[in-house]
């Protein structure tokens, strides 16, 4: 009895180690046509923008068209290139 009992603790820890190993997912991460994700929050965009393209945002606004989200930046690069980036609140899409 003490073997089967000592396998059973063996098994749910390799199990909870396993879920552990895996870690949560990134809820940027594509989990099919089916998975809806939550919107993108503006300081999680320009987070995700500066770092992309190793800019600083300048300035930020949301456009909001027919219920669909999209923040848009300004970013400025260290040597001085401005240019606007939309990245769409739902995908996280920038364009």
């Amino acid at each position: 009895m003490r073997g089967l009992l000592g396998l059973a603790c063996l098994l749910a820890g390799a199990v909870v180690f396993a879920a552990q190993a895996v870690g949560p997912q990134s809820p940027l991460e594509n989990h099919g046509p089916a998975a809806v994700q939550p919107p993108l929050s503006l300081d999680r965009a320009i987070v995700i923008a500066e770092q992309h393209f190793k800019a600083r945002v300048v300035r930020a606004a949301e456009d909001e068209t027919d219920g669909h989200r999209v923040y848009v930046l300004r970013l400025l690069s260290e040597e001085g290139r401005v240019w606007t980036v939309r990245v769409d609140a739902q995908t996280g899409a920038m364009s």
